[in-house]
């Protein structure tokens, strides 16, 4: 009885992200049923590889849009560190790993920015990360002024495919034989890699003093603040952070297209789809209730629906239309809740 009670107080509190992760089961279930070599180890390797930067992107937004505002420079710390990548992604095994370093380093150091000018320069997120978000362009525009770079081809090979591909281009797989790797040789390489960053770093995060702080910041500031807890450190840290998993995003999307590319209009549309991924994924625009798993499943969504224009041969001038309309209908499910209460201590509850 009491496990009946937990379960319905979880789908209470986490009604948005329930609804995303059921949406997201039911239209990618469909999608493979309809495409041609569903449920297939190819099919699956080439929608993570579409799904891997966004998703990245989307857990970079989580944080601010839990402190109650946004990060409208997530899109451009992506493409410059991705320039950045296709700048230091070469060479010996230690050049390239120190390249990879030196990579989400500069995410990470741009978000410690941003959050530096939000809390000292008492700036509203949207207003410091519009400018900043505008120096991370001209910065990838002063390393890119044209598409190029050169990455490693073994390593863009190795982190595209599936384990397999791993094991063998680094001479693991023992020719195909080895014991560890048969159960899990099919299985994407991209769907480890973003399942080991948000377990490695968001959930630790989450349960951490100051990842309790973003959602009380989040919730009410100025309870947060009248209980002592330490709100500026918090704050720092959610941008912080959101800039190393921009930098994972930039850092991915280097290894899968061998390239650099300093393209604005890029920078804009995964801005823009990072929102929109939060918000599909049970996080509250309001801040204080989400996650950056949520958001993972969000971004899913979004790319699963771009992936039906493909195999139904969806025109192009339609496809914003529909992609509009599934989102705002999936987004206003997800709210009803919260806008129907009176209190959002409720939420809660």
């Amino acid at each position: 009885m009491m496990r009946k009670a937990s379960w319905q107080r979880w789908l209470y509190q986490n009604v948005g992200f329930a609804t995303a992760v059921l949406l997201l089961t039911v239209l990618y279930l469909t999608y493979n049923m309809l495409h041609p070599r569903g449920f297939s180890s190819a099919v699956a390797i080439q929608n993570s590889n579409e799904a891997a930067a966004i998703a990245f992107v989307a857990m970079a937004q989580t944080l601010p849009v839990l402190l109650g505002g946004l990060d409208l420079s997530v899109g451009a710390v992506m493409t410059l560190t991705n320039c950045v990548a296709s700048e230091l992604l070469n060479g010996p095994a230690w050049q390239i790993l120190l390249g990879m370093f030196l990579t989400l380093l500069t995410g990470t150091a741009f978000g410690f920015m941003n959050g530096c000018i939000v809390v000292y320069g008492r700036i509203q997120p949207i207003i410091a990360t519009l400018a900043t978000g505008a120096i991370a362009i001209g910065l990838a525009l002063l390393i890119r002024p044209k598409p190029g770079g050169n990455v490693d081809d073994d390593l863009s090979w190795a982190l595209t495919n599936s384990v397999y591909d791993f094991a063998d281009t680094y001479g693991l797989a023992e020719g195909g034989d080895a014991w560890w790797l048969r159960p899990f040789a099919d299985i994407p390489v991209p769907v480890i890699l973003i399942v080991f960053v948000a377990v490695a770093v968001w959930v630790p995060f989450r349960r951490s003093v100051t990842g309790r702080t973003v959602y009380a910041i989040g919730s009410a500031e100025g309870a947060a603040y009248m209980s002592g807890l330490p709100i500026d450190r918090a704050k720092i840290a959610a941008f912080t952070l959101g800039g190393f998993f921009a930098a994972c995003g930039g850092l991915y999307l280097a290894i899968q297209t061998s390239s650099g590319n300093a393209d604005i209009q890029q920078a804009g549309a995964y801005t823009l789809n990072s929102i929109a991924a939060v918000v599909l994924g049970g996080t509250s625009l309001l801040g204080g209730v989400g996650s950056a798993i949520g958001s993972l499943v969000g971004a899913m969504i979004l790319r699963v629906i771009s992936f039906y224009f493909r195999i139904l041969d969806i025109d192009p001038l339609l496809q914003p239309l529909i992609e509009g309309v599934v989102l705002l209908v999936a987004v206003s499910f997800g709210a009803f809740r919260t806008l129907r209460v009176k209190n959002q201590l409720d939420l809660f509850r």
